[in-house]
């Protein structure tokens, strides 16, 4: 961090939990008396306190508030989050705010996952922000010679009652000799928020539409020259034996360099790289799979499921097998890394989601201390769970290591779709017991590719009290009996695999409510009224409520069209989907209509939950309808978007609506829930609109 003497500033480090403890800054034993003079310090003053964000909040001269954020940015919109956080406790104007992305840190939590930012940040960011405002108004109070309780902040100023006031960036010298606040430093009740609540354009918005925002690919770091990679046709391939002189004679070849991954080459440009890599003449060993396919896959899939037990006795079945095949993440922004491996210290810039890991994992590849690691965290051009792994930095670093030079590696969207990580594939087994005109018993059990190691890939069961987890449906969300679930896996050596957004949810609870609606039709009731008497939260049932009265549920629709309904509970919040499709054609179905409504407690920013949502109604529709890949002997036939059949424009809704309930709870996570309940209700208008029953997803696969 820059720390020029002739810059005024004022920071607040928080350091590890909830409260804060002021420290005195050196050589000042005590703080001055009220009213008198502060002496004005151009040096910086920690307030360090006890939470494990280790968020840095600075004040500049040029009355600029930077907040260096120990997340990470990959179009979810932490950063207007987090900006309209401390906006609303120092009374700021949000355009004086800038959120850069912290490097990696040696301590505290830096993992952007889980749908957990918002739910960590908020408490730490507004105590931090409501502890600058105290010290900065005292400050202006004891400069006055007023009571600190008569000044007022708006618009990053300090205000007196006879009209004089200072700018945050003027006082921020003397707010720096401050240990004692004269003023209250708890952040503000709900009830008083001007920010928090409002819907906002992202503070990047403009930035990332102009081209100003700047990723990976956009660094220029001296002497780094584009760098790829020739890859196996099949995962987990290696090289035989390699011809290189070709391709090290032609114009702009710096190196050739054999990978783990296959071979790279840095040049001049990446033009010339491609070229370069093309004319690589490579004999390649076959990578573990390059027997199975799909159909094998599967197989191993339905005998890894364990078995249901034994159901009620006098209960009648409804039951349902499921198969969701492989989803790559595909972000937008392919993976770059740029690297610079010397002998005694390193440095890589890239978009990282786990920086503090990828860290020690690229010091014990490279044979360096962590301390001699620097990790530059770079916006990401979307994730959905790419980023939590950092093999394309690994890789960077090693091939600099082993070229003597800085490179700027760049995956292609064919490296990524067929050698990155996936979804893994996986197989539901379900089974609802009725009796007297309710669900009695409700069991799941489920078996998914995991990946296996040192040719170690029989199928393993194991209990889901013992696994990662409980099944989502023991978590209560409807009332049906007994739950129970086992979970089995199917070990694929050399197959990579990355938690995908919404991770098990994505697959499991999409299931669960295919069944809960065939529940309701063999109960003979509409699905619904039967989810609004059977599910147990409150409120859960008033985000269906309102998802279902904004949808027009139950309206007429045209042969061949038809609507679905589903819901999800998790991360501390609630989400319902209702979706119209029209299947007229159903080997190309068009969702037409999507309408959610979510409860997420206090949403510090609307706008962004409602794009958050807009986000998971796609993902649900693309996993649903068209999206997944397939495994042809041991290779990833998917290779770019032309195959890897996403939602595109043309399969979007005609129209989306995103309800937010109001709440004063603490806010919960979003930027995962709504893809099952999207999901869900996808698969159960297709039911409806074509009476079929659909159990393999995607259903063009």
């Amino acid at each position: 961090m820059d720390r020029q003497l002739s810059r005024r500033r004022f920071m607040v480090y928080t350091l590890a939990a909830s409260t804060l403890t002021v420290a005195a800054p050196l050589a000042c034993d005590a703080p001055p008396a009220e009213g008198a003079e502060p002496a004005r310090r151009s040096s910086d003053v920690l307030v360090t306190g006890t939470d494990e964000e280790m968020l840095v909040l600075e004040v500049t001269a040029a009355n600029r508030i930077v907040v260096r954020l120990p997340r990470v940015e990959v179009g979810q919109g932490v950063t207007t989050a987090v900006a309209m956080m401390i906006a609303e406790e120092l009374d700021a104007r949000l355009a004086d705010i800038d959120i850069p992305l912290a490097d990696a840190r040696t301590q505290g939590n830096q993992y952007t996952g889980g749908s957990s930012s918002v739910r960590s940040l908020y408490g730490p960011a507004r105590q931090l922000a409501a502890t600058a405002r105290a010290k900065l108004v005292t400050a202006a109070a004891r400069l006055w010679h007023v009571p600190a309780r008569a000044l007022r902040t708006r618009d990053t100023k300090v205000y007196a009652p006879d009209g004089r006031s200072a700018t945050f960036g003027y006082l921020t010298g003397y707010a720096a000799a401050i240990r004692v606040p004269a003023v209250s430093a708890r952040p503000k009740p709900a009830s008083r928020h001007q920010v928090i609540g409002r819907p906002t354009t992202r503070i990047d918005a403009r930035d990332i539409v102009t081209g100003k925002a700047r990723y990976a690919g956009d660094l220029t770091v001296a002497g780094a020259r584009p760098t790829v990679v020739a890859r196996p046709p099949t995962l987990g391939g290696t090289v035989l034996s390699l011809d290189d002189r070709a391709a090290r004679a032609m114009p702009g070849v710096h190196a050739v360099v054999r990978v783990e991954g296959g071979v790279a080459v840095v040049a001049e440009t990446f033009h010339h790289a491609f070229q370069a890599r093309d004319a690589l003449k490579i004999t390649w060993a076959p990578g573990p799979l390059a027997a199975l396919s799909d159909a094998d896959i599967r197989r191993r899939l339905r005998a890894a499921v364990p078995r249901l037990g034994t159901p009620p006795r006098g209960s009648a079945q409804v039951e349902g097998e499921f198969e969701f095949a492989f989803v790559s993440h595909a972000p937008m922004e392919v993976l770059t890394a740029v690297a610079d491996v010397r002998p005694t210290r390193a440095e890589i810039w890239f978009s990282s989601q786990t920086p503090m890991d990828a860290r020690d994992s690229i010091a014990e590849a490279v044979g360096l201390p962590a301390a001699k690691v620097k990790v530059h965290v770079m916006r990401g051009g979307g994730s959905f769970g790419r980023r939590l792994d950092s093999d394309a930095a690994l890789e960077a670093a090693l091939i600099s290591k082993a070229a003597g030079r800085p490179v700027k590696l760049m995956w292609s969207r064919a490296d990524d779709i067929r050698h990155g990580r996936m979804r893994p594939a996986g197989r539901h087994r379900i089974r609802a017991s009725l009796a007297g005109g309710r669900v009695v018993a409700f069991a799941h059990s489920t078996a998914s590719v995991s990946t296996a190691y040192e040719g170690k890939g029989a199928v393993r069961r194991a209990s889901f009290a013992s696994a990662a987890g409980p099944l989502p449906s023991d978590s209560g969300l409807y009332n049906f009996g007994a739950l129970s679930g086992d979970y089995g896996s199917v070990g694929l050596a050399s197959i990579p695999l990355g938690a995908w957004r919404s991770v098990d949810s994505g697959t499991s609870r999409t299931a669960e409510e295919i069944v809960v609606d065939e529940i309701a039709v063999r109960l003979g009731k509409d699905p619904v009224a039967f989810r609004r008497t059977t599910l147990r939260s409150k409120a859960v049932r008033a985000v269906l409520a309102k998802a279902a009265a904004a949808g027009h549920w139950g309206r007429a629709l045209p042969a061949g069209h038809g609507q679905g309904v589903a819901v999800h509970e998790e991360y501390g919040s609630c989400v319902a989907c209702l979706a119209e499709i029209d299947a007229t054609d159903p080997k190309h179905p068009r969702v037409t209509r999507v309408v959610m409504a979510a409860d997420v407690g206090i949403a510090v920013n609307p706008r962004g939950l409602q794009a958050q949502l807009m986000g998971t109604a796609i993902d649900g529709i693309s996993t649903v309808l068209t999206a997944g890949l397939h495994i042809d002997r041991g290779a990833v036939r998917e290779g770019s978007y032309a195959d890897f059949h996403y939602a595109r424009q043309r399969d979007a809704p005609l129209r989306f609506e995103a309800h937010i309930m109001p709440s004063h709870g603490e806010p919960g996570g979003a930027g995962e829930l709504g893809v099952p309940a999207a999901a869900g209700a996808v698969a159960n208008a297709y039911a409806r609109a074509t009476g079929t029953r659909p159990r393999r997803f995607p259903l063009n696969s």
